[in-house]
């Protein structure tokens, strides 16, 4: 399966001439969902769900569909009836050929004065996780991790810890588009064998439309 990093939290992951999407949001590329046979967004908020880029997707591939929570499915069911699934935390779906388990409920506490809204994360094919913004323990082993390294939300010594906790394999970057090219330096040797260590897992930060190669393996 090949992994294709775009922009922030959006992702690309292509198998057997089918294409899945994860959250192409306001920050990813205008044509980040562009060819997806199946598209994932893990909750509402504007740099994971931006119905211009779904609207884009879905009209040029009218076989395409969306999984999602309630929250954003009930903002496209009237755009694309029929197309649109709304999941919850427990799930497990086929889309477009990719089997995915659905993990988490809330985002991540931004300040206590700020309402939580939901979200959840998505296993795909037993082998990589985006757990969009929450840092959710899958309770199962994944050999890909897709790290939120940085929001508003969340601490370096988080992000951490986390890793610690799900141990993957390996571990690439996701929702670092609020960072400098300085930061990465910084956020690399923090999460790399220089800083205080990630239980073993091997971070890589990839640029957009960089792509790997990536399986179970575990």
């Amino acid at each position: 399966m090949e992994l294709m990093k775009k922009g922030h939290a959006c992702v690309r992951l292509t198998k057997e001439g089918r294409t899945l999407v994860v959250d192409p949001g306001g920050f990813s590329e205008e044509d980040a969902a562009l060819g997806a046979d199946a598209v994932l967004v893990t909750h509402e908020h504007p740099d994971h769900f931006d119905p211009g880029r779904l609207r884009t997707a879905m009209e040029a591939n009218p076989a395409a569909e969306i999984w999602t929570l309630r929250s954003v499915a009930e903002q496209l069911a009237g755009a694309f009836p029929g197309r649109v699934h709304t999941v919850g935390h427990g799930d497990r779906v086929d889309a477009a050929g990719f089997e995915v388990e659905v993990h988490g409920e809330l985002h991540a506490v931004i300040h206590p004065d700020i309402p939580r809204i939901t979200n959840v994360g998505y296993v795909v094919d037993g082998a990589v996780f985006h757990p969009g913004d929450a840092l959710t323990v899958p309770g199962r082993p994944v050999d890909t991790l897709l790290l939120p390294v940085h929001a508003p939300w969340s601490k370096v010594s988080e992000v951490i810890d986390y890793l610690r906790e799900v141990r993957p394999r390996l571990a690439y970057d996701v929702h670092d588009g609020l960072l400098s090219q300085q930061a990465h330096g910084v956020y690399g040797r923090m999460l790399g064998p220089d800083g205080p260590g990630v239980g073993g897992a091997a971070h890589t930060r990839l640029e957009p439309g960089d792509s790997v190669v990536v399986s179970a393996g575990r």
